[in-house]
Order: C-alpha cells, then structure tokens, then sequence
C-alpha cells in the first residue's frame, strides 16, 4: 500500500499524465481542424498537408504535452503496477470530453457523459483495489 507521500507522488505525476496527454491532444486537434483534410490520399496531397500541418502552432504546443505525458507515464510504469497505472490514466477520458465541451465546442451527448461517469467509478474501484 502507497504511504501518504508516495500517493502525493503518484498523484502528481499522475495529473502530468494525464492533462499532458489531454492537453496534447487538444491541442493537436485544434491544429488539425485548421490545416483542414488532404485533398485525396495520393503522396503530393500528402505532403502538402503534412507542411501545412507543420506549420500550424497549436500542433507544435501538443507534441511537447504529449511528449510529457508519455514521460510521466513511464515514471508511473517504473513506480506502480500497471493494472493501477493503466486504469487510473483513463480519467484523461473525462478531462477529454471536458475539454472536447469547452475548449473546442464540441456536442457531447448524454451517452457520453454517462460513460464518463462510468470510467470515474471504474477509476475508483480500482484505486480502491
């Protein structure tokens, strides 16, 4: 059993996770939706839309958070098991979905906000595991 100080830690490094991940993700998809889609999926229409992409700041402010998130996740590996590291990561589907509302506008029914409650309990039974 974690110690108050170790549960402290993991919940840090935790939080790293997952609104790094979150936030990379965000971040990333308000990149994509202003690139837009490639005109057809042949090498030249390719390669314009990867420039374009490239050149889009939002995806060079989600590839670092991302970047970070797969860090923390490794110190979290090297720290718990994963069958607690695994589950407890998956709250980055409830900041998603609150980030998918309220920072990109995005609809999101109530059968997805009942599944976001169902992964908080999940999250929860297994913490208390």
């Amino acid at each position: 059993m974690m110690g108050m100080s170790d549960m402290a830690r993991f919940a840090i490094v935790l939080a790293l996770l997952i609104f790094g991940s979150t936030g990379g993700e965000i971040a990333i998809t308000h990149g994509m939706k202003a690139t837009g889609e490639p005109a057809r999926l042949r090498p030249n229409e390719l390669l314009q839309f990867l420039a374009r992409a490239l050149c889009n700041g939002w995806f060079w402010l989600g590839v670092p958070l991302m970047a970070l998130a797969f860090y923390a996740l490794l110190v979290l590996l090297s720290w718990e098991p994963i069958s607690l590291v695994i589950p407890a990561s998956a709250l980055s589907y409830v900041v998603g979905t609150f980030g998918a509302k309220y920072v990109l506008g995005e609809e999101v029914s109530a059968a997805r906000w009942a599944g976001v409650i169902l992964v908080c309990i999940g999250v929860a039974l297994v913490a208390k595991g």
